[in-house]
């Protein structure tokens, strides 16, 4: 039982997926609008964990012959024969993809389930299909798909567009970039034994930490955008702790660019995004 579980876990990129979802959840909180009662609320961050769980999937199928070659995922089910690679399982994705946009649309509404459709489609295909095997650009563009769960959970609110949302939005897009290159980074070998062309892979160690700094500093400011239209304290010192300590890894990687630091980097990544969500939530019920 432990091992389908872990399995699922994998196949479906449930770690990636509730990072997506938490993202989903912060943007319902950040809006402003029609309150949705905690079972429409749950339900919807599982409609958008189940369309990122489908993407996710559907990247592991389609990067099986990428996967092989790489320690980190040479154990994924489709790279190790455990899962057939059939066309069975691209229906089950879809049915999941699916059934996840009904729930968005029966919960959200339209736009809602739009977005979700938006951020599925942009990790699924045009980040691993498209772009990752062709262009440093990968990642920059694959960014968007947390930027639409975001928009997602704002839009079940209300679709009407809104500034704060937005805004973090945007941080999250910034925000992938220095994630994964960090990671690239601290996996080079990997990533070059795949030929996939991560920036830190084709890019010398000062521009590929640069591009990381930067990056990193942008978000770091621009999280702090929404003190200006309403949102809290709380918010502020969670999104300046978190932001500060991810600048503060990212400038130590520009200085040191050891496969040490980028893993360093990494976990700062993940705390900021931790820092980020909890302070929308806190923010929102305290207001």
């Amino acid at each position: 039982m432990s091992t389908l579980i872990a399995q699922a876990v994998s196949l479906l990129k449930l770690r990636i997926g509730v990072a997506i979802a938490a993202s989903a959840v912060a943007g319902m909180a950040a809006a402003k609008g029609t309150t949705l009662s905690p079972g429409q609320a749950a339900a919807f961050a599982l409609a958008v964990l189940g369309g990122a769980g489908a993407a996710g999937a559907f990247n592991h199928y389609y990067e099986r012959d990428l996967d092989v070659h790489m320690k980190r995922t040479q154990e994924r089910p489709f790279a190790n024969g455990t899962l057939g690679a059939n066309a069975l399982w691209l229906l089950s994705f879809a049915a999941l993809l699916v059934a996840s946009l009904a729930l968005a649309l029966a919960t959200g509404g339209v736009v809602a389930a739009l977005y979700v459709f938006l951020g599925a489609f942009t990790y699924g295909v045009v980040y691993t299909v498209w772009l990752k095997r062709r262009t440093v650009w990968n990642i920059v563009v694959g960014g968007l798909s947390g930027s639409f769960a975001v928009l997602a959970g704002a839009a079940a609110v209300d679709p009407a567009p809104q500034v704060v949302p937005f805004v973090l939005a945007i941080v999250l897009f910034l925000w992938t970039p220095p994630h994964f290159w960090s990671l690239a980074a601290a996996r080079r070998d990997d990533y070059a034994a795949a030929r996939v062309p991560m920036l830190p892979v084709t890019a010398p160690d000062r521009l590929w930490t640069l591009a990381i700094l930067l990056h990193t500093a942008a978000l770091a400011v621009l999280s702090l955008v929404p003190l200006g239209f309403g949102v809290g304290p709380i918010y502020g010192v969670a999104a300046a702790t978190g932001g500060g300590y991810f600048l503060w890894r990212s400038w130590r990687l520009y200085r040191n660019p050891s496969r040490g630091a980028a893993m360093a980097n990494f976990g700062a990544s993940l705390v900021q995004l931790l820092l980020l969500v909890v302070g929308v939530l806190a923010d929102a019920a305290v207001g």
